[in-house]
């Protein structure tokens, strides 16, 4: 009845999945259409240090020219996480009427003002606007460091120049870009006041490019054959590792198998008082259920519920949802996707604890809310703070907060508290093909490298090894600038991920039953979830080597929220790992015959 119910569960949740679909694409990048000299909106988003993608702040943070008439743009869900505040920029672009050289102000710009700009400036500050959807990026000010070797020296200049050039077809934009004039600038070096006056120019040119293809610039640069080529050596570079090892271990293990059930076979019809060796020998303790089995089954439960998030989330990017500069879209369905996934925590945690011979479910199913969300909850409480300090863009507002706090009340936890209760009803038994002794046999004496810690590095480095070239352009885009959108790529790298953390688990449990150590539960699911400490070490390695992050705020979230994505594949492979180990071992103890 359980199972049935929880069926009926997931059937609703996937067609919900596939609806919101159509919530993720947002309902103003509909298709606008316009006549001459209508006024198409520009949103002026935010400023900030380029090589500190986390630390943005609002465009009138920095004085530029504002007519106090500033509207805020309404937002959904995702672009408010996604650090977004879109306000009615003071520039005016009507459609197809060139401007040139329009004035946006008049200014005097005081010395706290000019050292605000001269310090934007020294921090390589970008700006970023929206006009009809599409992005425009630009440098606020330069630095000039020609043929000067002591930074004293620098002088800082503030563009105040800029040109929009906006292509058209027909009665729809298709592309705009801006750029900065040299020569008209600012001079910021010295601490004094400043009279300037900010212009802008805007030239339209019509272009054949269809409306439906204009964001394909965006993505072409993930697209270019250079980047190809180095993707498809990643695949090629897992799949031979993947090969390799799948090979090596299928051949090994089928073979050393094979040898232990003829062994065994004729064990049997060898005397009965024959002392029995290797895996064969704890039959009896093999399937005694683990310690802190509550644990246990809470880790499997919230690994499975992240296992499905990212399936879904998978699902919809290959689909073509999360399209370049669709802002907050992967925000959104990571939110949503995270609610309506909870009850398959609570199932699988449940029905296992049940499973397990536990008697305190409703105190497993907290433990399994807590699990994941408690330390990113409290990361996030951390961040934040430090985001309202530093008065960032990434600070949510507290209406934002109050609505993840809703979906958290009115979603996540009724679904969980349901799958819960499925599970619990399922009453399905622990499948052991042999019977469980009722005293543990003793484990004998081992060689350090058969302990848990350097059995999860070798665990960990053999999935690590497939997936980190991939990682890096995750990285490059996640934490910089850089566009990621081949998601067919990142799907096959992840199945390869799954593959190679599977089968070695499976061998490392092998080899530990073989050595006669029958606690091989939190082994195998700590091996499977190794490859998440593997990739925080990279953390380590692409913020020092390969990135030019800098600052308590950028630092604080690059390794906070790096800290909480490696936990959650932790959970996730760990999850795997177990699984795997798990049909394993009832496949070789079902094989033999034991007394």
């Amino acid at each position: 009845m359980g199972r049935s119910k929880f069926s009926t569960l997931l059937f609703v949740f996937i067609i919900s999945i596939f609806s919101f679909h159509g919530t993720l694409v947002r309902s103003d990048a509909s298709d606008h259409r316009y006549n001459e000299a209508d006024n198409v909106p520009l949103y002026a988003n935010k400023v900030g240090p380029f090589h500190n993608p986390s630390e943005t702040y609002r465009y009138f943070d920095l004085p530029f020219c504002a007519t106090g008439k500033e509207k805020d743009k309404t937002e959904a869900l995702g672009e408010v996480l996604n650090g977004d505040r879109l306000v009615s920029a003071p520039y005016t672009l009507d459609f197809q009427k060139d401007k040139d050289s329009k004035s946006v102000c008049k200014k005097k710009l005081t010395k706290e003002q000019v050292a605000q700009f001269r310090e934007a400036v020294k921090k390589d500050y970008y700006f970023q606007m929206y006009y009809d959807d599409l992005p425009i990026w630009g440098f606020i000010g330069t630095v000039d460091k020609e043929g000067k070797a002591d930074p004293s020296e620098y002088k800082y200049f503030l563009y105040k120049h800029i040109q929009f050039d906006v292509l058209y077809n027909k009665d729809r934009v298709i592309e705009i870009s801006a750029r900065m004039d040299p020569h008209s600038v600012v001079d910021l070096t010295e601490d004094k006041e400043v009279d300037t006056e900010f212009l802008y120019t805007v030239k339209w040119k019509e272009t054949d490019i269809p409306y439906e293809k204009r964001m394909e610039k965006y993505s072409q640069s993930s697209s270019l054959p250079h980047h190809l080529e180095i993707h498809w050596f990643s695949i090629i570079n897992s799949c031979v590792t993947v090969l390799l090892l799948t090979g090596f271990l299928a051949t090994i293990l089928m073979r050393v198998l094979k040898n232990d059930f003829m062994k065994y076979a004729q064990d049997e019809e060898a005397a009965d008082d024959q002392e029995e060796t290797g895996w064969k020998y704890i039959h009896g303790d093999v399937f005694r259920f683990p310690k802190y089995k509550s644990l246990f089954a809470a880790a499997l439960g919230s690994g499975t519920q992240l296992f499905a998030l990212t399936i879904f989330i998978f699902m919809l990017a290959l689909v073509g949802v999360f399209y370049p500069y669709n802002r907050g879209a992967l925000f959104t369905a990571l939110v949503v996707i995270y609610a309506l996934t909870s009850g398959i925590a609570g199932y699988t945690a449940t029905s296992f604890y049940i499973q397990l011979e536990g008697s305190n479910w409703v105190r497993n199913l907290l433990l399994t809310g807590c699990l994941f969300c408690g330390p990113l909850f409290l990361m996030f409480c951390f961040l934040n703070t430090v985001a309202i300090a530093y008065s960032a863009t990434a600070a949510l507002p507290f209406g934002t907060i109050l609505v993840i706090v809703l979906i958290w009340t009115l979603v996540t936890s009724p679904l969980l508290v349901l799958g819960g209760i499925a599970g619990k009803n399922s009453r399905a038994e622990f499948q052991a093909p042999v019977r469980t002794t009722k005293y543990p046999r003793e484990i004998p004496p081992l060689p350090w490298y058969r302990s848990t810690i350097p059995q999860m590095a070798m665990a960990g480095f053999l999935p690590f090894s497939a997936i980190y070239i991939e990682l890096y352009y995750i990285f490059a885009s996640v934490w910089g600038h850089r566009i990621y959108t081949i998601y067919s790529i990142l799907f096959i790298v992840f199945i390869i991920l799954l593959i190679v953390t599977a089968f070695i688990t499976v061998a490392l449990t092998y080899f530990q039953l073989a050595a006669e150590d029958h606690e091989w539960w939190w082994r195998s699911f700590l091996c499977g979830g190794s490859t998440g400490l593997f990739i925080y070490g990279y953390c380590l390695y692409y913020y020092h080597a390969r990135s030019d992050m800098s600052g308590f705020m950028q630092t604080s979230f690059f390794f906070g929220y790096m800290a909480c994505i490696c936990y959650g594949f932790f959970l996730m492979l760990g999850s795997v790992g177990f699984r795997a180990s798990l049909f394993f071992v009832r496949h070789i103890y079902r094989s033999i015959k034991c007394e």
